[in-house]
């Protein structure tokens, strides 16, 4: 690993599932990032902006700012009960109303290439490629998103991924855009599940991010419909977004296949002549591995 630190920008739609508030702490637990911006993407951005600035206040890192996307419509999300107190206006940390712009500054000013990695779907950030497509230029991008050959729940067939089919056309856009492309889609995001000793080390911690991330966690678990719960006793739900995070730092434990991916209209991706070359993370090389840097520094 590179000793020097890699600038990032996140871009989250924290609120609705629980993997990005899991990813948000591991983030801020990894001593190869330097995190230049987190901006939140779909549905309501600025109650998703109140979940970042939150978190960031909690664990001291409001030096951080946010960018808050086009916002898509009201909707409170599951994890609003943790922030229905929290007024934006005590974020002591800046906040830009325009996230497209300032991920389009932020990333046009670095003095080195950024790393965008991106949780959620992709309107902020197909966004900000329509105000300066020059923004490829001085970054790459990483997501959790898509489905290769592995679908969710075990699914030997590729499935359409939530990332993908809630906004098709900014997924299009930003898989054409010409900047290096590397994405964990299902085939190997799905396996991220916490158990047994990993998990009791998690529930057994009580430093500030892990506090956090069990708060909202535990709210989370109210929330889901019964019929869809996606968590089973004494294990976590799947942590999808973890995986993109790792990869921004590296690829050692991940087989990472070069792949021309076509995004259909119904919203698979699917390997296609007339797709673009993305750089797919599709096995795992030693996920008990990933397992343990996960836990390590989350605990830590």
């Amino acid at each position: 690993m590179n000793s020097k630190k890699i600038p990032v920008i996140l871009d989250t739609d924290i609120g609705l599932d629980i993997d990005d508030t899991w990813a948000l702490g591991f983030l801020l637990k990894c001593p190869e990032l330097d995190v230049k911006l987190i901006t939140t993407s779909s549905d309501n951005t600025p109650l998703k902006a109140k979940l970042v600035a939150k978190f960031l206040e909690a664990v001291g890192r409001t030096d951080i700012p946010i960018g808050i996307g086009p916002p898509e419509n009201r909707k409170k999300g599951w994890l609003y009960p943790w922030v229905k107190d929290y007024e934006m206006s005590r974020y002591p940390g800046m906040v830009h109303e325009s996230g497209m712009q300032v991920l389009c500054s932020t990333i046009i000013y670095s003095p080195e290439p950024v790393t965008l990695i991106s949780i959620g779907p992709l309107g902020t950030v197909a966004g900000a490629l329509k105000i300066n497509p020059k923004i490829t230029e001085n970054s790459r991008f990483i997501g959790m998103h898509g489905s290769i050959y592995n679908g969710y729940w075990g699914s030997n067939k590729p499935q359409r991924e939530y990332n993908v089919k809630k906004n098709i056309e900014a997924c299009r856009d930003v898989f054409h855009a010409e900047w290096e492309k590397t994405i964990t889609p299902l085939d190997t995001c799905r396996d991220i599940v916490l158990s047994g000793e990993f998990l009791d080390r998690i529930m057994t911690c009580d430093n500030t991010v892990v506090k956090l991330i069990k708060e909202n966690y535990d709210i989370w678990k109210k929330k889901i419909i019964p019929k869809l719960i996606m968590t089973k006793k004494n294990q976590t739900s799947i942590l999808f977004d973890t995986v993109a995070i790792y990869l921004s730092f590296s690829e050692e434990l991940l087989n990472i296949e070069e792949l021309k991916i076509e995004v259909t209209d119904c919203g698979l991706t699917q390997i296609s002549e007339k797709g673009n070359l993305i750089r797919c993370a599709t096995s795992w090389k030693d996920i008990q591995i990933f397992k343990e840097i996960l836990v390590d520094r989350l605990t830590n």
